[in-house]
């Protein structure tokens, strides 16, 4: 198999640590559920917007019914991608979702039974492209090693950010952990002259604000910028945010 014919494969098939999440409960309980809107975003990616670059059509939707009086709703979609300027063979998808189901609390009828089940068939048309395919082929990432992985401060909030195990040298803001959701790389870690340099414009302008107020902060501001090079881009991100934040504070005032 030629490397060309694994390209797309291998872009889409693994998804980051914030579009997975662990199903808590019923038969397919401790698996792994891939978020809808990751999967979209993948095909957005690669192809264009769904609709210009992918596309897909609903062929039909049918109601079956189940066990003890439950009506399951079936849907089937086709999904086409553009590849060279030409529309790809339809690539079908069957979905299922519960419509009328039978619950500890009662008989539950639900409104989105089509649209659940419609965005199973995508997954299930998306994942012979390789959307998802490390989950489909067991190579989830075991969650417990966040406990022992490395943890390095995220220069974009702040907060502790993990390895990426996928990535060499690089790391992610795990939004499970409140994290922002951040990537970067190790290029991107600011240095120990780099770290002391931001807190101690962190103090100037913090001790310039509330010694002699806005104006206080203008020819610390003017210093920061002429140094631009010597702190990371986050660093000065967050710097300005600093800045405006004690800007709004003394509007306030």
């Amino acid at each position: 198999m030629s490397e060309d014919n694994m390209h797309l494969w291998n872009k889409v098939k693994t998804p980051p640590p914030d579009a997975l999440k662990e199903i808590k409960g019923g038969r397919l309980k401790g698996m792994t559920d891939i978020s809808p809107q990751w999967r979209y975003q993948a095909m957005t990616e690669q192809f264009g917007p769904c609709g210009i670059g992918w596309k897909y059509e609903p062929t039909g939707v049918r109601f079956e019914a189940g066990n003890d009086g439950q009506i399951v709703v079936f849907a089937d979609i086709n999904l086409s991608i553009l590849h060279d300027g030409v529309w790809s063979e339809p690539i079908p998808g069957n979905g299922g979702s519960m419509f009328i189901a039978k619950e500890t609390a009662g008989w539950h009828t639900s409104d989105e039974a089509i649209k659940m089940a419609t965005t199973d068939a995508l997954s299930v048309a998306m994942k012979v492209l390789g959307v998802g395919a490390d989950i489909y082929m067991g190579k989830k990432e075991d969650r417990s090693k966040h406990d022992n992985a490395e943890v390095v401060k995220c220069p974009n909030c702040g907060k502790g950010g993990y390895v990426d195990k996928n990535k060499a040298n690089s790391f992610y803001c795990w939004k499970k952990k409140d994290g922002c959701g951040h990537t970067w790389t190790k290029a991107n870690i600011p240095n120990e002259g780099q770290e002391k340099l931001f807190t101690e414009y962190e103090n100037k302008l913090d001790s310039a604000f509330k010694e002699t107020g806005v104006q206080g902060m203008v020819p610390i501001w003017e210093d920061i910028v002429a140094n631009i090079n010597k702190i990371t881009g986050s660093q000065f991100r967050q710097l300005e945010q600093l800045k405006n934040a004690l800007k709004k504070q003394a509007e306030k005032a």
